[in-house]
């Protein structure tokens, strides 16, 4: 296949995926199965990170009025009832710390995980079922407009949050860095609404969280591509070719175009509709990548 139309393809996937929680590995890796490609050079290890940066630069952008207006009014909040601990910003970074150091000192068992099917059919398959309960039962106590007092919804706003919902979905982030094919998303939605949080409120702080663990992670994936560990060789190159700067860039640019899109469409899709058709689709994935990997063995 040609490199532009193979940077176009990975592009799109990528970027369709990132943020809806069907998992952008999984997809990732049986596109490469499917269409029988080899993305285990050290070049295109480097063009799936650089792709997924440009997916995450959709987020700071998308939201840069609610970014901003968290900053013009930390650490009090808009209603003047937050502090610095409790305010939107630092739960997000709360949640961030709280994944960020176990996935760490899991990097090994993560590694392992990466490339096998039953794991990431697994994964898709317990997903999609814990995502159509979760939001199954949340979605019925919301259109009821159950209320902090007696019901399952506390929280119908981010500027809601408590400091122990922010722990709790950092947590739950920990299962999508040690499982491919978990979702990142689909952890942190599923994890707020168990804690009870209303969809719009879960997906917000989910999107808000991805920014950090997405960055940080992602650009020291990068770091260790071009430069390599103290156990690891590079996997990167120094120096690229032309040719290679025109793939990367426009992987990288589609990614960035349709990943925005996505983020556009599914706030306002899940808002009226909520998680049954991505956990519909999760279940009938998981099903036939774990058929399938079971016939290859």
């Amino acid at each position: 296949m040609n490199d532009y139309v193979l940077s176009v393809l990975l592009g799109i996937v990528e970027g369709l995926t990132e943020f809806i929680p069907v998992s952008s590995t999984a997809h990732l890796r049986l596109t490469e199965v499917l269409m029988h490609l080899d993305l285990g050079s050290g070049y295109w290890k480097m063009y799936t990170i650089v792709i997924q940066l440009g997916a995450i630069l959709t987020l700071p952008i998308y939201f840069r009025h609610r970014i901003a207006n968290f900053l013009g009014t930390f650490p009090q909040g808009e209603r003047g009832d937050r502090t610095m601990w409790t305010h939107p910003l630092s739960l997000t970074l709360i949640a961030f710390v709280v994944t960020a150091i176990p996935a760490f000192l899991l990097t090994k068992v993560i590694g392992k995980n990466l490339e096998n099917p039953y794991v990431i059919g697994g994964a898709l398959l317990i997903g999609g079922i814990v995502m159509w309960f979760v939001d199954a039962r949340n979605g019925k106590a919301e259109a009821a407009g159950e209320t902090a007092k007696g019901g399952l919804i506390r929280t119908w706003h981010m500027e809601e949050m408590s400091i122990g919902q922010a722990v709790w979905i950092g947590a739950c982030q920990i299962l999508s860095a040690v499982f491919p094919g978990t979702s990142r998303s689909m952890s942190t939605i599923a994890g707020g609404q168990v804690a009870g949080m209303s969809r719009a409120s879960a997906l917000e702080f989910s999107f808000f969280l991805s920014m950090p663990t997405m960055a940080v992670a992602t650009l020291y994936t990068l770091f260790k591509s071009v430069h390599g560990s103290k156990t690891e060789n590079p996997i990167g190159v120094t120096s690229l070719t032309g040719h290679e700067w025109i793939v990367l860039a426009i992987g990288f640019v589609v990614s960035f175009i349709v990943a925005y899109g996505s983020v556009a469409w599914f706030m306002a899709y899940v808002r009226k509709r909520g998680f049954a058709p991505f956990a519909i689709y999760r279940i009938i994935l998981g099903i036939a990548v774990l058929y399938f990997a079971g016939r290859m063995m």
